[in-house]
């Protein structure tokens, strides 16, 4: 295979070169959905298809036997998925858990993992990095005083009221898998600057304190009816 057919590969070594041989190879095409890679991190969404195999013996790593024994079937199928994607990525590691919060061992890269059925999203990285996937949904606005101050709401418009919120959730939720567990209110510790639709690639967003804040730029993506954003370090 050309060693240019995927570049994100040469550029920190986290790819193999056959990378794409792994998913297409022995008749076994792994449907992947979207391709949102960047020069520091491959970022990858796959859409579940009934006719993939999922084998939970091959796939799941033993030491995660007993925190998905009592999980619903379609839930075991998005971890199971998340899996699949790794294997491709890196066939030798595993996605263990401290605190709640993934981490790979070998622990040579970052990673941040998503799903929401029937999608499943991995992204690693050489920088601390968090993805999230979410269905729009109007039920959304329900619970904005959960996520939300009044000072952030002010610029959203009515009509769009739901995208925005889904939005400013799914930002937050990203931001949260960079600084798991240390900061843990999305209202309190997390905000999104005003935005506009047509701008979603460079969204101001922070996580703080009274004496700390740190600055990113969310990168938001739209597929099907669902939002997918991407925050690095």
């Amino acid at each position: 295979m050309n060693k240019n057919f995927h570049p994100r590969a040469l550029i920190f070594n986290l790819l193999p070169n056959d990378f794409f041989l792994v998913f297409l190879s022995n008749n076994k095409r792994m449907p992947l959905y979207r391709d949102f890679s960047d020069d520091n991190a491959t970022i990858l969404v796959w859409k579940y298809d009934e006719s993939e195999e999922l084998d939970i013996n091959q796939l799941l790593e033993p030491e995660n036997a007993g925190k998905v024994k009592d999980y619903h079937p379609k839930k075991l199928l998005e971890v199971l998925m998340v899996r699949k994607l790794l294997k491709g990525l890196k066939p030798d590691a595993k996605i263990l858990y401290r605190e709640r919060e993934p981490f790979l061992s070998p622990k040579d890269a970052e990673i941040s993992i998503t799903h929401s059925f029937p999608f499943a999203a991995i992204a690693i990285s050489k920088n601390k990095i968090g993805i999230d996937v979410e269905k729009f949904n109007p039920k959304i606005l329900r619970v904005i005083d959960k996520f939300t101050y009044e000072s952030e709401r002010s610029f959203i418009p009515e009509d769009k009221a739901d995208t925005f919120y889904t939005i400013i959730w799914s930002v937050k939720e990203s931001m949260y898998k960079i600084h798991h567990s240390k900061y843990w209110s999305l209202k309190k510790n997390y905000e999104v600057k005003p935005f506009e639709l047509k701008h979603l690639h460079k969204i101001s967003c922070r996580v703080y304190d009274d004496e700390f804040s740190d600055e990113f730029k969310a990168r938001v993506e739209f597929f099907d009816d669902y939002c997918f954003t991407i925050v690095e370090e």
